[in-house]
């Protein structure tokens, strides 16, 4: 286990980056300001679900194995990138009201929740911190490597999920007093889509600094 002095520089060092808003927050109110809160929330699941997975695989030894690969890492980075880039497309392509009677239904919160997913586990941000960030608050000495990290893992997803939450109660609120306005509701299909496209971009082009 990190010392509790490790720790405590942990959750002040997480909650100063997650008071930046990154891709996963702009996914998230892009989310809520097109459905509402619920879909925003039910987007903050999925994406605090693949923060655990890339957790689960960074404790098991998986992290070496991407930061090492130019190669793994730019395939991650490049598919992320192309499934927001897919998303943003498909939303500006889609009317408004069409889209909103579909997210009434239990499938469409599910496809959701599984965007939110897929779009963190091929977060390149997500990635970065998880895999090279943590690390750097694991004391070797005291052993448990795997639990160390998994113990700072899951604290910086719970965080995540806390300040996710409140961008998607916030930006959800909002919209629903505005949705019943056709403008609004034009506005938030194309804001939702280019935001989403925007990050697609973003995610091609921005990639981590390397010493080599």
């Amino acid at each position: 286990m990190p010392s509790l002095s490790t720790y405590a520089l942990f959750i002040a060092t997480a909650l100063a980056l997650l008071a930046i808003p990154g891709p996963a927050v702009l996914y998230v109110v892009s989310r809520s300001i097109d459905q509402g809160r619920r879909a925003g929330l039910v987007s903050v699941l999925g994406i605090t679900t693949g923060t655990i997975v890339l957790i689960v695989a960074a404790a098991v030894g998986l992290a070496s194995l991407v930061l090492a690969s130019q190669v793994a890492f730019d395939v991650v980075r490049y598919a992320g990138a192309a499934y927001l880039i897919f998303l943003g497309v498909r939303r500006l392509l889609t009317r408004g009201a069409e889209e909103a009677l579909d997210g009434q239904t239990p499938h469409s919160l599910r496809r959701i929740y599984t965007q939110g997913v897929i779009v963190n586990l091929l977060n390149p941000k997500t990635i970065v911190f998880i895999f090279a960030f943590i690390p750097q608050f694991v004391d070797v000495e005291q052993g448990h490597v795997g639990v160390q990290i998994l113990v700072l893992g899951l604290t910086f997803a719970t965080l995540g999920l806390m300040s996710d939450s409140l961008y998607a109660v916030a930006a959800g609120t909002v919209a629903d007093r505005l949705r019943d306005s056709p403008a609004v509701a034009r506005f938030e299909r194309w804001f939702g889509g280019s935001i989403l496209i925007g990050l697609g971009v973003a995610a091609a082009l921005v990639g981590p600094h390397r010493s080599n």
